[in-house]
């Protein structure tokens, strides 16, 4: 079996796949990616058992039909130092050929019946988001869960949908970030559903979409989600486990409301970031008329005030946060977005508000007696 490729797209396709592989596994024939060759196309398959990925290559010339499993992490290293454009394949039983100019590489490989299968996408009744919305609400959302929890619901991504919203949440109990977006539907669908899913296959929905224009399809099941984005197919097992009901969190009456521009904000909070220890990460945020001013101070490291103005005329109110979360929230803003935070007082929860379908929750630092 012979297959000639572009470089680059056998190199963009294996690295979209390889976010599936999983490094460390029992099973070392999870280390491959699988290539089948049918009909003039070629698709490339992964998966670590809880998640799986198959994704269509637009482009291969090629007379035959087949199936070989690719070495992944040692043909990507191929690939990335060779510079030809073509890259060309010979497979034999037990060997696979590559060749690459007047560079030539046989690496041996494993018999791709024994790798398990990743079912294509099969639903005729789904969820519809584009790629845009899509992507923004993962991308507000993710790093907000805990990233210390991978089988529990708290290390996942809760999704809800019905056939004309999703919402988005994610929290680690000390914050909370939730988004709305607007959805569609396609065949028959009326329910709405809530899940959990998994962190790692939620990075890799976000990359695998394309285009801001891209119709991305969603199918849960029981126990399991099948998306279609583009020439990509995603399959993952779900998170058990309740997740909390982030709806009590989000506080309804915010007597105070401070404006603030997402660029300058973020770079106030970084410089305040760099006076603090693993030991003393708290920040004091002090909000005065026409003024707030971030205080840090941290044994052997020493202090910092760092301030700028903001349009506020009520009364002094200091809050401490972790300012790692704050500067979290403000990195995935445009820097010129003009957020919205709602304070309640120094001990209670607060909420920032980017228009009405994006709201982040952080608890307070405990002041030391």
């Amino acid at each position: 079996m012979q297959l000639k490729f572009k470089r680059d797209v056998l190199a963009g396709a294996l690295q979209t796949v390889a976010g599936v592989v999983p490094s460390r596994t029992p099973k070392d024939i999870l280390k491959n990616t699988k290539l089948v060759i049918e009909s003039g196309s070629a698709m490339l398959m992964a998966t670590d058992l809880e998640i799986g990925m198959r994704y269509q290559i637009p482009e291969v010339e090629t007379g035959s039909t087949g199936e070989v499993l690719l070495p992944t992490a040692r043909l990507m290293q191929i690939l990335r130092e060779v510079t030809v454009d073509e890259i060309v394949l010979n497979v034999n039983e037990d060997l696979l050929e590559v060749q690459a100019g007047q560079s030539e590489f046989r690496l041996p490989v494993e018999d791709p019946r024994e790798f398990p299968d990743v079912a294509p996408f099969s639903a005729e009744a789904c969820y519809a988001i584009s790629g845009q919305a899509l992507r923004q609400a993962i991308r507000r959302v993710i790093f907000a869960a805990d990233d210390e929890s991978t089988r529990y619901a708290l290390g996942g991504i809760f999704v809800e949908m019905a056939p004309t919203q999703m919402v988005l949440a994610a929290t680690d109990s000390r914050r909370l970030a939730v988004m709305e977006a607007v959805s569609g539907t396609q065949g028959e669908v009326s329910e709405t559903r809530s899940i959990v899913v998994p962190r790692k296959a939620m990075t890799l929905i976000e990359r695998s979409i394309e285009g801001d224009d891209a119709e991305i399809l969603l199918a849960p099941g029981d126990n399991e989600i099948t998306v279609r984005s583009g020439n990509c197919m995603i399959y993952s097992r779900l998170v058990e486990g309740r997740f909390p009901n982030f709806r009590d969190v989000l506080p309804s009456d915010v007597p105070i409301s401070v404006d603030l521009v997402a660029g300058p904000f973020h770079n106030l909070v970084r410089q305040s970031q760099i006076v603090t220890s693993d030991e003393s990460r708290g920040v004091d945020f002090v909000f005065t008329p026409g003024t707030v001013t971030l205080k840090s101070q941290a044994a052997d490291v020493g202090q910092s005030k760092v301030e700028m103005p903001i349009d506020y005329d009520g009364d002094e109110l200091a809050i401490m946060f972790d300012p790692r979360f704050v500067a979290e929230f403000l990195r995935v803003l445009e820097p010129e977005t003009t957020i919205q935070l709602g304070l309640i007082g120094g001990e209670d929860p607060a909420v920032f508000r980017c228009e009405e379908e994006y709201k982040y929750v952080i608890m307070p630092l405990a002041r030391d007696a």
